[in-house]
C-alpha cells in the first residue's frame, strides 16, 4: 500500500504561480512513476505531468512551458510548479503514484481567477 499526502493548492489570480507537493509513504521502493492529474466537473481526469524515478518527464500539451514536474526520490515527493496560470487551469489536482499498482491522493483544489 502507498499513501499520498498533497499540499499547496489554493486561489490565485491569472498569471500567478502555485506549487503543489505530494509525499508518498508505504511501499514506495523500486521503479515508479509519480505525477499529477486534474479533473473538472463533468470531465474525465486528465494527465497534467508525470515523472519516472529515473527523471524522465511527460507533459500535457496545454501546460508545456508553464508547468514543471520534479521529484525528490530521497523524500518520495513529487512537485508541480505551475507558472503563468490561466482560468482554464482551474480544477481539482490529484497526485498519482504508479508501481505495480495505481494510487491516488485525495485531491487539492486549484482555482485561477481572471
Amino acid at each position: 500500500q502507498v499513501q499520498l499526502v498533497e499540499s499547496g493548492g489554493g486561489l490565485v489570480q491569472a498569471g500567478g504561480s502555485l506549487r503543489l507537493s505530494c509525499a508518498a509513504s508505504g511501499s514506495v521502493r523500486g521503479i515508479s512513476v509519480m505525477g499529477w492529474y486534474r479533473q473538472t466537473p463533468g470531465k474525465q481526469r486528465e494527465l497534467v505531468a508525470d515523472i519516472t524515478s529515473g527523471g524522465r518527464t511527460n507533459y500535457a500539451d496545454s501546460v508545456k512551458g508553464r508547468f514543471t514536474v520534479s521529484r525528490d526520490n530521497a523524500k518520495n515527493t513529487v512537485y508541480l510548479q505551475m507558472n503563468s496560470l490561466k482560468p482554464e487551469d482551474t480544477a481539482v489536482y490529484y497526485c498519482n503514484f504508479k508501481n505495480h499498482w495505481n494510487y491516488w491522493g485525495q485531491g487539492t483544489q486549484v482555482t485561477v481567477s481572471s
